[in-house]
């Protein structure tokens, strides 16, 4: 058994609480020598009239938010750095290409994203992760989580 990680998913989706994810992230696959792979699932709940735009919206906000982090991930001075943007839902897809794709052994991830209506009604991405995953999960929260 290892005790240091070796491949790190960071979730992010433009959130306060996935960029202080982030940056704890960062300081982590430092420390470990990792390699750091930002994810960002777009759910993507389509309505026939309007499913390409509404894709090609998606795609573009997805690929700029990916491409902000990058940035900042070589700026902190990362050398190992992926991005994934896909589509589906954000509670099963992170765990699957964590699994399968990255083979991932820790997962950050913030306490709760931009969705907060449907996490009243269903629970958290967070909550569903940390049920689900196959390896150690982290889940950051923010002063504001605290108060």
């Amino acid at each position: 058994m290892s005790l240091t990680y070796k491949n790190i998913i960071v979730a992010v989706d433009g959130s306060d609480e996935a960029d202080w994810a982030f940056k704890k992230a960062i300081e982590i696959t430092k420390r470990n020598d990792a390699e750091l792979h930002i994810v960002h699932i777009y759910e993507l709940r389509v309505y026939p009239s309007d499913a390409a735009s509404i894709k090609a919206r998606a795609e573009k906000f997805g690929n700029e938010l990916l491409q902000r982090y990058l940035k900042k991930a070589k700026e902190a001075g990362l050398q190992k750095v992926s991005t994934l943007l896909e589509f589906g839902s954000p509670k099963a897809a992170i765990t699957k290409k964590a699994k399968k794709v990255i083979k991932a052994d820790l997962i950050i991830c913030g306490k709760t994203g931009l969705n907060a209506v449907e996490h009243m009604f269903i629970g958290s991405v967070s909550e569903n992760i940390a049920r689900s995953a196959h390896c150690d999960v982290l889940i950051v929260k923010t002063q504001k989580n605290e108060e």
